[in-house]
């Protein structure tokens, strides 16, 4: 599971930043997953490594438009190049009207399934190996956060020692690899689980963009390995982002402290803060780590690697 960041501004597009979008990358499955599709996100697809043809569900929060302009353009693009099969596209209510009115009026024309489902707090997709639910964030429109969870994996199957209980090959070892209780024809009961490592814990990542302080942002953020979190505001600004409905810093962290995430990954700056500015990002990130100090602040086309959990044990990843 890789991170790519590709948009990190908030409200409109500086010259270092584009406006809101995260992919996340499951190579495993040769899949790209989208949240948010603010202008000019198929721009920073190609400006990236990943593969626009890999991708197949785009997770949109609300309906803002630095979060949904670079919707239609992107469906277009994937459309006339025909190189996509199908994509799933997951939001609030009124996000079909929006694209079937923008599809109306451009006279574009898809040449590929879309399906858009209108989402509300619970899971919106579920396969054999991930779940994806939704929570309602607190923002002046309609918003919702997302968390995606890896499923548990049993651990590796000790083949060489399955050899040397003198276990047949076939369809048992399957059933052991799976963790079953399997009587052989000798009256043996072998209990899978003592031939499987350690059971691999599925990653987690939660992504709450827009939003003021709330319990559904914690929520989403509980365990987390990563929590991607919007920080609109230092701490100084705190009464604009209460007026707009935004976060500082102070509550990005303060929503990742809450939840146990084991790291807190901030975006969609407010362009306020440029460099030579009273308040530079500089600064936001030092808030931010008085409270939670395994944060980090995103730029666009960062990419980060989500780690299982055993191998963050045994080896922490360190604080950029």
């Amino acid at each position: 599971m890789q991170i790519t960041f590709l948009g990190t501004s908030s409200g409109v597009p500086t010259r270092s930043r584009n406006v809101s979008s995260v992919a996340l990358r499951l190579p495993q499955r040769a899949e790209l997953w989208l949240f948010d599709c603010g202008e000019g996100t198929q721009h920073q697809i190609l400006r990236s490594d990943l593969k626009i043809s890999q991708l197949s569900r785009i997770f949109i929060t609300h309906l803002h438009g630095d979060h949904i302009f670079g919707l239609m353009g992107l469906l277009a693009s994937c459309g006339l190049a025909g190189n996509v099969d199908r994509i799933d596209i997951y939001g609030p209510p009124g996000l079909n009207e929006y694209i079937q009115s923008a599809s109306k009026y451009s006279h574009t024309h898809f040449s590929y399934p879309i399906k858009v489902h209108a989402i509300r707090p619970g899971v919106v997709y579920e396969d054999q190996e991930f779940t994806v639910t939704c929570g309602q964030l607190h923002h002046r429109i309609t918003a919702f956060g997302y968390r995606v969870a890896e499923k548990d994996r049993a651990g590796r199957f000790d083949v060489e020692k399955a050899k040397a209980l003198q276990i047949p090959a076939g369809r048992i070892y399957g059933q052991l690899k799976r963790g079953e209780t399997v009587t052989l024809e000798d009256g043996r009961v072998i209990n899978g689980a003592e031939l499987c490592g350690p059971t691999e814990i599925g990653r987690k990542i939660a992504y709450c963009t827009d939003t003021i302080y709330t319990e559904g942002a914690v929520e989403l953020a509980k365990d987390a390995d990563v929590l991607i979190h919007e920080a609109t505001f230092a701490h100084q600004d705190a009464e604009m982002a209460f007026q707009r409905l935004h976060s500082t810093t102070t509550m990005a962290a303060q929503t990742a402290l809450a939840g146990g995430s084991h790291r807190l990954i901030m975006t969609h700056f407010s362009p306020r803060y440029a460099p030579g500015n009273p308040i530079e990002l500089k600064d936001l990130l030092q808030e931010a780590r008085a409270i939670f100090p395994k944060t980090d602040m995103a730029y666009d086309f960062m990419t980060y690697d989500v780690p299982r959990r055993r191998e963050v044990e045994l080896k922490e990843v360190p604080v950029s």
